[in-house]
């Protein structure tokens, strides 16, 4: 491959063609491509992982939250790691993790 790259006859003798190739460049692709996958996909994803996690720190009650499974709700009471919700008009209440919160759709001071 060299040989087509290099123009052809200089490239036909092995020392010649050995001392042409440089890591350098191999090197710099490398870097490069990692720098790539470190600002598109790493960085990004730890950054809604922050907001997803301070988000759920902040619950309060009265707040409508929507969960992962599609359940929306109005938070009753929050222990530790579960939160109580209401769903319905005849006050059913589901006990969830707080990790099951999707996002927040209406926040408590809103609502009043």
């Amino acid at each position: 491959m060299y040989y087509f790259l290099s123009g052809g006859e200089a490239a036909a003798t092995g020392t010649q063609a050995a001392a042409g190739f440089s890591p350098i460049p191999t090197l710099l692709m490398l870097v490069a491509m990692v720098a790539i996958f470190y600002f598109l996909m790493y960085r990004p994803q730890k950054k809604q992982e922050k907001e997803q996690n301070s988000m759920r720190e902040n619950l309060q009650v009265g707040d409508e939250i929507t969960t992962i499974g599609g359940i929306i709700g109005k938070i009753v009471s929050i222990k530790d790691e579960t939160v109580l919700i209401e769903t319905s008009n005849e006050r059913n209440k589901i006990r969830i993790l707080r990790t099951a919160v999707r996002n927040v759709d209406v926040h408590a001071e809103d609502a009043d």
